[in-house]
């Protein structure tokens, strides 16, 4: 849905890739614009720390989430996917600049960038709700770690030999014992990422579902299913004391699972504010990322 009425986004957070060259001249050519206009600009750190004397205050992901109107994120979906964890919570809304390669989440190209923040300060966008998942890992009757994640959930084995053994219930109702390399539960944004490689199916963002996909499982049969976003996903770690199994969120977040540990997976309560340019087209973006009908 476009928004034609000026928002006025007045404070403004930067947060960057880190360590990359690439970044340092969009990242400067960014705030050089921004700093032309009416607005107030907070860096995180991983902003900040581009800038040898950075004029703009620092701050951290909290502030940034209570104080901004809008964050800005420049680098890849990687990037992205940390920004929206720490956003989602505040309704934070996020706009990705990519750096020089289409993302799925990133879409804004470092080119275009000046000409698309002129209409986007002036309301003239398209916003787009991302589901989130919000993971629990329960030991005896603790809570021993908790986190969101924008694309998926993933349980794996820890080693390369070995398989781990995993019981899913939904909604308290049994689904199945699997022994595989691991399991997948995904968002509509996550199924274009690790989902898509174990073979589960592309699922509009638009839609309410999660996405269970076994990786190389035991049994050929056990195939992707896409379940309601409303229920609660539950998975046992099963199996003997140096089977280990670990637990990722985002890929980026990771923990070390016992026997007996049990993930309780639910949608987060808040979405992801997704900002596009006006005229973003998904499946365009989805025909360029994953080539589809090129000419060879």
């Amino acid at each position: 849905m476009a928004h034609m009425s000026n928002p006025l986004f007045r404070t403004i957070g930067l947060i960057a890739k880190h360590n990359d060259v690439a970044v340092a001249a969009t990242l400067t050519r960014l705030r050089d614009d921004l700093q032309g206009r009416d607005i107030r600009m907070l860096l995180d750190e991983s902003a900040a720390s581009y800038f040898p004397q950075p004029t703009d205050p620092v701050a951290s992901r909290d502030m940034l989430a209570r104080e901004c109107d809008l964050v800005i994120v420049v680098g890849g979906d990687g990037t992205m996917l940390n920004a929206a964890r720490s956003m989602a919570g505040a309704e934070v809304p996020v706009l990705g600049v990519n750096l020089g390669r289409l993302g799925f989440l990133a879409d804004v190209s470092p080119l275009e960038m000046c000409e698309r923040l002129n209409e986007i300060l002036a309301g003239h966008y398209a916003e787009e709700q991302r589901s989130l998942l919000h993971a629990e890992v329960w030991r005896q009757d603790q809570m021993i770690a908790d986190n969101d994640a924008l694309n998926d959930v993933v349980i794996h084995k820890w080693d390369i030999a070995r398989m781990v053994e995993l019981e899913a219930c939904i909604d308290g109702r049994f689904l199945y014992a699997l022994r595989a390399d691991g399991l997948i539960v995904s968002t509509p944004t996550g199924s274009t990422a690790y989902a898509l490689s174990g073979g589960g199916p592309i699922i509009d963002p638009a839609l309410a579902a999660v996405v269970l996909v076994p990786i190389c499982p035991h049994t050929l049969s056990n195939r992707p299913i896409v379940v309601s976003d409303q229920v609660v996903v539950e998975i046992l770690v099963r199996g003997s004391e140096d089977n280990k199994a670990q637990i990722t969120w985002d890929g980026q977040v990771n923990l070390t699972l016992a026997t007996g540990d049990r993930i309780r997976i639910s949608r987060k309560a808040q979405n992801l504010r997704l900002l596009h340019p006006l005229h973003h087209d998904h499946f365009e973006v989805m025909r360029k990322k994953l080539r589809w009908a090129e000419q060879p």
